[in-house]
């Protein structure tokens, strides 16, 4: 089994999500007592939060390199950053690691092409929904995507932020999400890409009847597959 460095802490309300999420991944592959081989790296959020909203990614870029540097040195196989925003300085960090990176925005890919889902709406924090950095990776593999519109955005991005990042659930929250995918399904959106690790501890499936694709599950299993492929 390879061992996963798992950079995370961003925020670590979702870390400790993909923490259960492989575990349970690698016990359902091997049973018995087997759990994952995991190094983890957990960032203070503080600190990259405010270099997020100051525009500063060159100073996120170099946190997370010193952190996936220090999984690499630590036994780390490959590498898992347990972020989808944070995937925008993925370019970075690859140029500075000598293991493999496996990207968010890649996997999640896959699954929708296995699912033959060429448009899909794209949740997240504001960083995700506006730049290049994600959209581009799906639209490589022929995936349109579509993102909700100014207001609405804002709306995704301060409850991520405000609520879900200190792990606040409000109700009034969940329906309004549930409003947005709505709207993105209006417009002619297959499926949803909730782009967002904390997004699933808001809505799920049986929340709505339009196909919610949980970034976190998909990428946490993808991380187990290449973590049980021999080296």
């Amino acid at each position: 089994m390879k061992t996963i460095g798992l950079l995370g802490g961003m925020s670590w309300e979702s870390t400790q999500t993909y923490y259960r999420l492989v575990n349970e991944g690698v016990k359902a592959r091997m049973g018995g007592l087997h759990s994952a081989k995991l190094v983890i790296y957990s960032v203070d959020f503080a600190e990259i939060e405010t270099l997020q909203h100051q525009g500063d990614w060159p100073a996120t870029a170099r946190i997370l390199t010193d952190a996936a540097c220090s999984l690499q040195s630590a036994g780390a196989d490959f590498l898992v950053i347990a972020t989808n925003t944070m995937h925008k300085v993925a370019p970075e960090i690859e140029q500075g690691i000598r293991i493999p990176l496996l990207h968010i925005a890649d996997a999640t890919a896959k699954v929708l092409a296995r699912d033959g889902v060429t448009r899909v709406g794209l949740l997240g924090t504001r960083f995700t929904m506006e730049q290049a950095f994600y959209r581009e990776r799906l639209e490589a593999s022929g995936i349109e995507v579509i993102t909700p519109d100014e207001a609405q955005r804002d709306v995704v991005h301060q409850i991520i932020y405000e609520e879900l990042c200190r792990g606040q659930i409000k109700p009034g929250s969940r329906e309004a999400y549930l409003d947005i995918v709505a709207s993105l399904s209006v417009q002619g959106a297959q499926a949803v890409i909730l782009g967002c690790t904390e997004i699933s501890l808001l809505i799920r499936q049986a929340d709505t009847s339009v196909p919610l694709y949980d970034t976190t599950e998909i990428h946490a299993a993808q991380a187990v597959e290449q973590a049980l492929v021999r080296l």
